[in-house]
């Protein structure tokens, strides 16, 4: 069976974690990531993360086959693969997706390669998922989110639940990413499927700590 493969892309929203996360599993379980990093995302890897530029080893972690696995893009060349429709992948999702992404896409507007693959994700009928993290939303937004949906896109705000009794700012992340590996029919062992009973009583304090 052939690999998958997915495009990525990472813009200036908060959130790099997310993306961080979203690459690590994706090459854990074999998936041939394309990746693309606006200029504002670049930023937000540097500020969040402390990256300088795109540093691949950072964002896989600890996995030697992200050199064979991830394909990183120019945002600025539009003649790059993911800008054609007769390029095959098995979906793409923007994380995070900021707000001027999303009505790029919402508009039909293509300043760069993030905007033109995912004009061509659409239009090729393709899964795309845009995992918005900002808040409060404005009108603009919410026009812009309903737009994009009818266009066919997933809107899948960066919302973490809490039902599993999460512990963790990493347990927050995963749920987030694992909600996203499921709209990209991506197998994990992500600890996000609520049943009776499924959740862990939260830790009590420790009183020698007070």
């Amino acid at each position: 069976m052939a690999e998958k493969t997915l495009i990525v892309a990472i813009t200036g929203a908060s959130g790099a974690v997310y993306a961080q996360r979203t690459v690590q599993l994706l090459v854990a379980a074999g998936i041939h990531v394309h990746l693309i990093v606006s200029p504002l995302g670049q930023r937000l890897l540097h500020d969040e993360l402390g990256m300088e530029g795109t540093d691949l080893s950072a964002l896989c972690g600890l996995q030697s086959r992200w050199r064979d696995l991830v394909s990183l893009h120019n945002p600025r060349d539009v003649g790059a693969p993911p800008a054609s429709g007769s390029f095959h992948h098995d979906g793409m999702v923007i994380v995070p997706c900021s707000s001027n992404t999303l009505s790029a896409i919402a508009h039909g507007s293509a300043q760069h390669l993030i905007h033109r693959a995912a004009h061509v994700t659409l239009k090729e009928r393709r899964r795309l998922v845009l995992v918005h993290r900002e808040m409060p939303l404005s009108l603009v937004d919410i026009r812009n989110m309903e737009q994009a949906t009818l266009a066919g896109a997933i809107i899948a705000p960066a919302n973490p639940g809490f039902y599993m009794l999460p512990h963790t700012v990493t347990d927050l992340v995963d749920f987030v990413v694992g909600r996203v590996l499921d709209l990209l029919h991506i197998d994990h062992d992500l600890n996000i499927r609520w049943a009776p009973g499924c959740a862990q009583p939260p830790r009590q304090a420790d009183p020698t700590q007070r």
